[in-house]
């Protein structure tokens, strides 16, 4: 799209196929097939940009090196043409699932809020501070959807300073590579569900969308990269929402939400638990990982409105909640807790190794943002009627995560300030 003497000018495009998207782990089997016609759309703004939108955020900054808590605090908004770091247009990665304005979202302020800590500034993302401390380096999204929903959000940031190249694809797109030449920099998403070794069930031919989670062995899919990874952002949950069978030594110890009897309900915080202790466990007794930096990303809650995803839940609000607004459900706050001891766990052994284990804890952050959500505006011609509370839009809260993995990583390498 072009803005000419303020007035929006009609654009043609192809709408990126939504299967680059990954599977929106709503707690429910979806099969799908990909055939997105070319469209016309029209995008309003309130405003044009006054920059070159492909640089939108280039501010000199001031960065705060007190060593506060990033991780409280509030949303402030932020009405300014350049409070945006891109837009739907600007960036070309953005998959169609995400594109929430495209697919006819008619408000805008949900992209104009950002985090700000309670005793410090959070400071703007920067590309180019970004690109500088990766350098030379190799960093994976590993875990669920909202995994490759963060490095979409990283894509989209990183576009400023440098166009990334896909250099890899597998046939589900669940594992796709990109690099930065100039920065010889690799983007990796590594999709796992449940981090440990799962098989769907089968009934009468059909599959079930419940799984048989082994918990002492992980997927060799994302293991098998490990070696070569240098940043590694763990994030899951929400798959262990299903009725799940568990499994210790090849042997049956309970279930999740199966309802069956003699088999005892362990409950879904078990599972996580037991899936990140193996995960962090096998990269602090991995030799050929040595050095690695891996950063947990805590539960981000999906948040349905009057109902579940298939009884009619929706996420129509248009405007965040205040921190007093708040209900933190007891099961969310559990997951979180659950992955803040596993990774406090796994950093008292890996620093006498080398290993650094790291936290961003987004949980309170997101619970306040219910309207950040693509909601009905997901594009999905397969399953209308259906809301999309879990991802986020792109541009939309979801860019304060990058922000807060910036500033994580400028505290570990402050000579790039």
């Amino acid at each position: 799209m072009r803005v000419v003497g303020g007035k929006v000018k009609k654009t043609k495009a192809t709408l990126m196929e939504f299967c680059q998207s990954a599977d929106p782990s709503l707690n429910f089997q979806f099969r799908k097939s990909c055939n997105v016609p070319i469209l016309t759309f029209t995008i309003k703004e309130h405003s044009a940009p006054h920059t070159n939108p492909l640089h939108i955020n280039q501010p000199q900054l001031d960065y705060n090196t007190s060593e506060c808590d990033l991780f409280n605090g509030t949303w402030v908004l932020e009405e300014n043409d350049d409070s945006l770091y891109y837009t739907n247009f600007s960036c070309p990665t953005i998959p169609n699932s995400k594109n929430c304005l495209l697919n006819g979202r008619p408000d805008e302020e949900f992209m104009h809020w950002r985090w700000k800590p309670d005793h410090c500034t959070l400071p703007r993302f920067n590309a180019k501070i970004f690109l500088t401390i990766v350098k030379g380096k190799t960093m994976a999204f590993i875990g669920d959807s909202l995994a490759r929903n963060h490095m979409e959000s990283l894509l989209c940031l990183l576009s400023s300073e440098e166009s990334p190249t896909v250099i890899y694809k597998d046939a589900e797109n669940k594992f796709r590579t990109w690099l930065f030449l100039r920065h010889n920099f690799t983007l990796m998403v590594l999709r796992t569900e449940f981090l440990v070794f799962a098989t769907e069930r089968v009934i009468n031919g059909s599959f079930t969308g419940g799984f048989d989670l082994h918990l002492d062995k992980l997927n060799g899919n994302w293991t098998q990269h490990l070696p070569n990874i240098d940043y590694a952002i763990f994030s899951d949950g929400h798959w262990f929402l299903r009725p799940n069978y568990l499994y210790e030594n090849g042997n049956l110890i309970g279930c999740v939400y199966c309802g069956e009897p003699g088999v005892q309900d362990l409950g879904p915080g078990y599972a996580i638990r037991r899936a990140f202790q193996a995960a962090f466990k096998y990269i602090n007794e991995c030799e050929a990982c040595s050095g690695v930096i891996v950063l947990l990303r805590t539960f981000s809650a999906g948040q349905f409105e009057h109902g579940a995803w298939n009884e009619g839940g929706n996420c129509n609000r248009t405007r965040l909640f205040a921190r007093e607004e708040v209900k933190i459900g007891d099961q969310d706050w559990k997951f979180r807790s659950i992955q803040i001891e596993e990774i406090k766990r796994a950093r008292k052994y890996g620093q006498n190794i080398g290993n650094m284990f790291e936290l961003v804890d987004v949980t309170r952050a997101m619970l306040m943002r219910p309207d950040g959500h693509p909601g009905e505006y997901w594009g999905n011609k397969w399953m209308k009627g259906f809301s999309d509370c879990i991802h986020w839009c792109l541009p939309g809260p979801i860019d304060a995560w990058n922000e807060l993995l910036l500033e994580i990583l400028r505290r570990k390498f402050p000579t790039f300030h």
